[in-house]
């Protein structure tokens, strides 16, 4: 029997930790000493919100944007957080990026007044969507018209508690037998594309797979 899958639906509640940064060493320093759940939300949550898809999480965006380290930038947006089993591993691997570059760059210059980073941490809350499918077209309709947090929650969020699967494809290849399809879906690069268009891209190989199994059908 098919299991159903339930959506559900992501919101945080943003937290100032009062600490800030007007130079690359302070935003070392901070990125050291910062709890985990602020560097999570610099890092992971970056995908949530509006963002430029040059950058990968707020600390490159920062030093890109607002003290002009592009060199810096690549590299900090070159970090996968999805490839660190902890956020300690990550944070780790952020200090020796910026620490490779201040070996080389020793004098930073400083962020003009009000541009400096800000560290904050998010209060995260999961609850259901309401909505609940137990085949391919309904989980079709779901995708089109679900929240973006959802999307969010299943597909960005969900790499961090099944060590880099999704919750589609888990879903897609256990409950439903489509492991081609789920394996599509997982090869879907996370950092190339807005969530407007992870959905776009999921619900085009969901159409295409629905339109199979109908032929099949025939």
């Amino acid at each position: 029997m098919t299991i159903p899958f339930e959506f559900k639906q992501y919101t945080s509640i943003l937290k100032s930790t009062g600490r800030r940064a007007k130079n690359l060493r302070e935003l070392r320093e901070g990125i050291a000493t910062v709890s985990k759940e602020s560097i999570f939300h610099h890092t992971y949550q970056y995908s949530l919100k509006a963002h430029v898809l040059e950058y990968t999480n707020d600390f490159a965006q920062w030093a890109g944007e607002s003290i002009e380290e592009r060199a810096l930038s690549e590299r900090l947006s070159n970090i996968d957080p999805y490839a660190f089993k902890d956020i300690d591993g990550l944070r780790n691997e952020l200090i020796k990026v910026i620490d490779d570059y201040l070996g080389s760059f020793p004098e930073p210059r400083d962020a003009v007044p009000g541009d400096e980073f800000y560290f904050n941490e998010a209060v995260i809350f999961i609850f259901p969507a309401g909505v609940r499918v137990k085949n391919l077209a309904e989980f079709l309709m779901a995708i089109k018209y679900i929240d973006a947090s959802s999307i969010y929650y299943h597909f960005y969020d969900a790499r961090t508690r099944l060590g880099g699967i999704n919750d589609f494809s888990k879903w897609l290849e256990n409950e439903l037998g489509k492991k081609e399809l789920s394996g599509k879906i997982r090869l879907i690069d996370p950092f190339m594309h807005n969530i407007e268009k992870i959905r776009e891209h999921i619900s085009e190989l969901l159409e295409a797979e629905v339109k199979n199994d109908m032929e099949a059908i025939k």
